[in-house]
């Protein structure tokens, strides 16, 4: 591991103050991005003492803060409340404020084009923003994840059209964010943080910020390396999901279980990793992250062939999850066209409400377009908005045992806790678990297809 040298000397007077700023917690701490990574990031950070300007341009979110009306599934209701009512925290459209913060963090969405491309365009923006009210003195970390060399090639080159100089007059890293959405145990603070700076007074100082709040930071070589840990980690995921998901369509073929098969496989005590089958691939880091690796590495004339089949394979599950809905109702002698299908389950994953490029999305609107009447219940997502494929607006409606018996299929593409899912098999006709949530119900199990 990289070792954090103390180059900073009492000679170094701006890299000095802003690291003693840091350490005694007397940094005003700017966060440009009020979403599922900044407000964690901004809470944490107060928390400890830092005073936190929370930046965004929505004004409806800046005004929950300041209320400290908590919208974030990983962060306390109590603990921003507290901080929001002590100013510790607080938020704001007004970009000028950057000038009074010490250090700026930037949380924003990168997604991807429609042709798949990396948009920085919101990451541009943000140094936009920067630039106008840089100063000496301050530290600028970018924690959204990117293709390696962003922060040198773009965010770089914008900063110094201030006239400062990146290592003495302001500095600059990158530290990727690894937030996982409702994990109980691993928070903000206790998952690892790589942070990788310019220059060694940048990573020196970044690491101090860092070590204020997290358990174990880090150090990497450069900010592209940074950048590469965070996309190799998520390609990591997408290329064992697609392996897994492969495997899940052979069986279909062989008439074997699936399930089954993992289970089984998860007991040697060495040279596997778990990982579960399911109707695709959702959430903003596994869906997108890889993509932006293979267009990095277009550059190196390089050819990304393990990533690019990935993503293949986790896009055509949920064609698949659509043929299996049509071979069950098929089986008892139903079209899929006219058919009452009940989804359970919208979000990416379990026991969240967030549905970014969540799989359901676009199986909802493969189904609506083969005729299927559709609805949906979920616990944690009371709406979904035309995006991700989806081209209609739905509302979720209650599990009721009426709704049940009046659907031709249950669909589960989310296994929430919260949903009982022993009444689910009592009163549905026929149901298709992509996620082997019923494998604990015993009984009326003939009306069960499994993927």
């Amino acid at each position: 591991m990289l070792e954090v040298k103390q180059v900073i000397t009492d000679q170094d007077t701006v890299a000095l103050e802003l690291k003693r700023k840091i350490e005694g917690h007397k940094a005003i701490i700017g966060v440009i991005g009020l979403g599922y990574v900044g407000l964690p990031l901004a809470v944490e950070k107060g928390k400890v003492g830092f005073s936190v300007i929370g930046f965004d341009i929505n004004p409806d979110r800046v005004a929950k803060v300041n209320a400290g009306d908590n919208y974030i599934g990983d962060v306390k209701d109590e603990e921003l409340k507290e901080l929001a009512d002590r100013g510790i925290i607080k938020a704001t459209t007004d970009f000028s404020q950057l000038a009074d913060c010490d250090v700026v963090i930037i949380c924003v969405p990168t997604p991807l084009t429609v042709t798949r491309d990396p948009d920085i365009s919101y990451m541009k923006a943000s140094a936009d923003q920067i630039v106008h009210y840089i100063r000496p003195g301050q530290l600028i970390t970018l924690e959204s994840t990117t293709y390696p060399g962003t922060t040198t090639e773009v965010i770089l080159p914008i900063l110094e059209t201030s006239g400062l100089k990146v290592g003495k007059d302001f500095f600059l890293a990158f530290s990727p964010e690894r937030v996982d959405p409702g994990n109980k145990r691993f928070t903000t603070k206790n998952t690892s943080k790589v942070v990788g700076g310019v220059t060694p007074y940048c990573l020196e100082i970044s690491y101090t910020l860092y070590t204020q709040t997290i358990v174990n930071v880090v150090p990497v070589s450069s900010p592209a390396a940074a950048e590469l840990t965070k996309v190799f980690e998520n390609t990591y995921r997408a290329v064992n999901i697609a392996l897994v998901n492969e495997m899940m369509l052979l069986c279909d073929r062989m008439g074997l279980d699936v399930w089954e098969i993992v289970e089984a496989a998860s007991t040697k005590p060495f040279g596997i990793h778990t990982f579960y089958p399911g109707p695709g691939v959702g959430g903003h880091c596994i869906p997108i992250d890889p993509f932006y690796l293979t267009w990095k590495a277009r550059e190196y004339n390089f050819h990304t062939r393990f990533i690019e089949l990935a993503g293949e394979i986790n896009v055509e599950v949920s064609y698949y999850v659509v043929n299996k809905v049509y071979r069950a109702l098929n089986g008892v002698k139903k079209s899929i066209k006219d058919a009452n299908i009940l989804i359970l389950g919208v979000a990416y994953k379990k026991d969240i409400d967030d549905v970014r490029e969540s799989p359901a999305l676009i199986i909802i609107e493969r189904l609506r377009q083969e005729g299927a009447n559709i609805t949906y219940h979920d616990p944690y997502i009371s709406e979904i908005q035309p995006h991700g494929g989806c081209e209609i607006h739905l509302k979720s409606v209650d599990l009721t045992p009426q709704a049940l018996a009046a659907s031709d299929c249950v669909l589960i593409l989310t296994d929430h806790s919260k949903v009982d899912y022993d009444q689910v098999v009592e009163q549905a006709q026929l149901i298709v678990d992509t996620r082997n949530a019923t494998k604990n119900v015993l009984a009326h199990r003939e009306k069960i297809f499994k993927i």
